[in-house]
């Protein structure tokens, strides 16, 4: 019984949240990792679509691939090394925006800026 109620329990209701930032770096993460996938496959595609059959925007997209994933985990191993008290701690509300902010223009602009400078190669050289 004593199980049911500690699911119960009103201490953790929707709009008492923890300040946890490490969560909240995962959270950030993985929705960037989503923005950043849905762009790389419009923007690549736009790209495929317009160079007949070259490979070049194939190896953009394995670029891409591979350019995002150490960028994501330095950010959460960064975060990810906090203890529990640092995790809960307002003061590094200034060093999670600057990262937030750093996250954020790599996921959005990463695919825009590989992308282009395939398509200027492909024009170069094509």
């Amino acid at each position: 019984m004593a199980k049911i109620e500690s699911v119960f329990d009103d201490s953790a209701t929707p709009g008492s949240h923890a300040l946890d930032w490490r969560k909240r770096m995962s959270d950030n993460i993985a929705y960037a990792l989503l923005v950043y996938t849905a762009l790389q496959i419009f923007v690549t595609m736009g790209t495929i679509s317009g160079h007949g059959g070259s490979m070049l925007p194939y190896f953009a997209l394995i670029v891409l691939v591979a350019a995002i994933i150490p960028a994501c985990r330095r950010f959460e191993t960064r975060w990810n090394r906090l203890s529990d008290a640092q995790a809960a701690d307002p003061q590094f509300a200034r060093h999670f925006r600057r990262d937030q902010v750093w996250l954020w223009v790599l996921a959005i602009g990463l695919p825009f800026v590989v992308s282009g400078l395939f398509m200027g190669l492909a024009r170069l050289f094509g």
